[in-house]
C-alpha cells in the first residue's frame, strides 16, 4: 500500500464504541484527518472471559458506530491482531501525529496490552492521549476525597459529537463476525446466549430514554425481584460496559428528569412521588460503578487473588466439579439458584440482587471459591464489567475482609421475591405443576404430596446439594477460624484503607 506522508490522528475505540461524549474523537476530529481505528484483538477475543455473545454486542455497537461516522464523513476503520502490531502496520502505512483513546479499566490482559502500546508510543514519540471517560482515577494516592473528585467530574455535561470528521485514506477490513474472525486465525469462543439482543449508541440512548420517562417510576421497589427487574431496572449496564453510553450521559440525563419533574410538582402538576425516589437511586447506583472499577484501578491484582491476603486459602482452589456444573447448569435442587441461573444464561442478564444470591450459594452453601467460576461467569454477563465484577466476586464470596458477610438463603428469596412462583416456573419448567405453597421448597414434600403433583424429587428434579442451614453454620465457622489469624486485623485494616468507601453508609451497586 502506497504511505500517505500527511499526519494522522489514530482513534483507537475500545470499549467506548459511540461518537457522543467522546472527548479523544473530538479533539481528534479538532485536530485533522482522522483514522478511527477499532481492532479485533485475539488476546482478548480468546481470553477465558470472553463469549461469542460479546462480539455479537461488539459488532452490533460497530455497525451503529459504523454509521454515524459516514453521517459525519469519517469512517471506521477495523483491522485484526495484537495492537501496536496493527498499529506498527498503520505507521508504516501514514504518519501517525497522535493516538487518541479513552482510559479503560479492565482486566491483566488489556493493562499489559496497554503498557506495551506505551512504551510503543515512547519508542516512536507519538503522543498517547487518555482522558478519562468514567469517575475512576488512575494513580490514586488515597480514597479521602474520591467521591468529591467523583462529583466535579461528572459535574460537566457531556460533549457534543464532531460535525465533520475528516478520514484518512487507509484500508479496513469492516465488521467480522465470528466466522470471518476464524477463518483469520483468531479463535472465537461459542456464543452462550439463546435469547440476547444487542444494540448500539442510539439503542442505548433510546433504552435510557424508556427507563427515565416509563419503566423506571418504581425502580427502588421492583429491582430487586427477577418478576419486575427485567423491566424495572434500567438495563444500560451492557451499554455502560462497552461503552455505547458513558456514566456522565447517564447521570445527566438523569438529573434533567429528576428536574424536569420537580418543575412539574411546582407549577401544581401531578408527579409520581416514586419517580424522585427510584431517580435518586438510580443515581446513587452510578456513583457506586465507579466506586467499584475504582478498585480493580487501584489494585489489578484481585482479579486473581483475594483482595484480602489471609482469605487466600480459606477455600479448596480445586472445585467440587459435581456442584460446580450443577450450579452451571441451574440443577442444584433449588427452584430459585436454579430459575435465576437459567435465565441468566438465556438472557445473558439478570438483576444485581440475584446475581449476590448465586455467588452466595456458590461461596457458602457450596463452598466454591469464587476463582472457579469468575471467568466463566463472566462469558456469562453481556454486561460484563471486570472493574466491577471480580471487586463484587470478593465483596460477596467474603473475601475482602472489610464487609459483612453477605449471605443470602435462597428458599426465602424465593418466597420474598417470587411469593407467586411466575418466574420459577418459566425456568424450572420441572416444577410448573407445583403451587405456590411447595414452589420453592419441593424437597420438603412428603411423597403423597410429590405424587399428587406428578413431581418426584431426585428424578423428575434434584434434591438440594446440600442442606442450607448447616453450611451457613459450617461457612461461619471458617470464617471465624480465618479472622482468628494473628495478621488478619492488619491485612483488613490495610485493605480500608487502599479500598474502604469514605462515605459513612455504601449500598450495593445494581443498574
Amino acid at each position: 500500500m502506497m504511505r500517505t506522508e500527511s499526519a494522522v490522528q489514530v482513534v483507537w475505540f475500545k470499549r467506548d464504541l459511540r461518537v457522543r461524549d467522546h472527548v479523544p474523537l473530538r479533539n481528534a476530529a479538532a485536530a485533522g484527518q482522522v483514522v478511527a481505528l477499532y481492532v479485533y484483538e485475539p488476546a482478548l477475543i480468546e481470553s477465558p472471559d470472553f463469549d461469542g455473545a460479546h462480539l455479537r454486542h461488539i459488532n452490533a455497537a460497530l455497525t451503529e458506530l459504523q454509521s454515524a461516522l459516514n453521517a459525519r464523513s469519517g469512517r471506521l476503520v477495523t483491522r485484526v491482531g495484537e495492537i501496536t502490531a496493527v498499529l506498527e502496520q498503520l505507521r508504516n502505512e501514514c504518519a501517525i501525529a497522535a493516538l487518541w483513546s479513552h482510559e479503560e479499566t479492565t482486566q491483566q490482559v488489556a493493562y499489559a496490552r496497554d503498557r506495551d502500546v506505551r512504551r510503543w508510543c515512547r519508542s516512536h514519540n507519538i503522543p498517547w492521549h487518555e482522558p478519562s471517560q468514567t469517575g475512576v482515577v488512575r494513580r490514586l494516592k488515597s480514597r479521602d476525597g474520591w467521591a468529591k473528585a467523583w462529583t466535579h467530574t461528572m459535574a460537566s455535561p457531556p460533549v457534543a459529537a464532531p460535525t465533520t470528521i475528516m478520514p484518512a485514506q487507509v484500508s479496513g477490513l469492516g465488521i467480522l463476525d465470528a466466522d470471518a474472525l476464524q477463518a483469520l486465525g483468531v479463535k472465537v469462543p461459542s456464543d452462550s446466549h439463546e435469547l440476547f439482543v444487542a444494540g448500539g449508541e442510539r439503542f442505548a440512548r433510546r433504552t435510557l430514554a424508556s427507563f427515565l420517562t416509563d419503566r423506571g417510576v418504581d425502580y427502588r421497589r421492583a429491582m430487586s425481584s427477577p418478576v419486575t427487574a427485567f423491566d424495572a431496572c434500567s438495563r444500560i449496564s451492557e451499554h455502560l460496559a462497552l461503552g455505547t453510553l458513558s456514566i456522565r450521559q447517564a447521570l445527566h440525563a438523569s438529573a434533567g428528569r429528576r428536574a424536569e419533574l420537580q418543575a412539574q410538582r411546582a407549577d401544581g402538576m401531578a408527579v409520581d412521588p416514586r419517580w424522585l425516589q427510584s431517580l435518586s437511586s438510580f443515581e446513587s447506583r452510578l456513583h457506586w460503578h465507579c466506586h467499584f472499577m475504582q478498585k480493580l484501578e487501584d489494585e489489578p491484582a484481585i482479579e486473581n487473588r483475594c483482595v484480602c491476603r489471609p482469605y487466600e486459602s480459606l477455600r479448596d482452589a480445586n472445585a467440587n466439579e459435581q456442584r460446580l456444573e450443577a450450579w452451571k447448569s441451574g440443577h442444584t435442587g433449588v427452584p430459585m439458584v436454579d430459575a435465576c441461573m437459567r435465565a441468566l444464561r438465556a438472557h445473558g442478564w439478570i438483576n444485581f440482587r440475584m446475581r449476590a444470591m448465586l455467588v452466595s450459594y456458590a461461596a457458602y452453601d457450596l463452598w466454591l471459591d469464587w476463582r472457579t467460576f469468575s471467568k466463566w461467569l463472566a462469558r456469562q454477563f453481556v454486561d460484563y464489567e471486570p472493574g466491577i465484577h471480580y471487586s463484587q466476586l470478593q465483596m460477596q464470596s467474603g473475601t475482602t475482609g472489610i464487609n459483612t458477610l453477605r449471605i443470602y438463603n435462597p428458599y426465602t428469596q424465593g418466597e420474598t421475591l417470587d411469593p407467586e412462583g411466575s418466574f420459577t416456573r418459566a425456568w424450572v419448567p420441572e416444577l410448573a405443576a407445583l403451587p405456590a405453597e411447595w414452589i420453592h421448597r419441593p424437597h420438603e414434600m412428603p411423597p403423597l404430596v410429590q405424587g399428587m403433583y406428578g413431581v418426584t424429587i431426585g428424578r423428575d428434579y434434584p434434591a438440594p446439594l446440600v442442606d442450607h442451614a448447616q453450611a451457613v453454620r459450617d461457612a461461619k465457622a471458617r470464617f471465624t477460624a480465618a479472622r482468628a489469624h494473628p495478621g488478619f486485623r492488619a491485612a483488613a485494616r490495610a485493605v480500608y484503607e487502599r479500598h474502604g468507601s469514605r462515605a459513612q453508609s455504601a449500598r450495593a451497586r445494581g443498574l
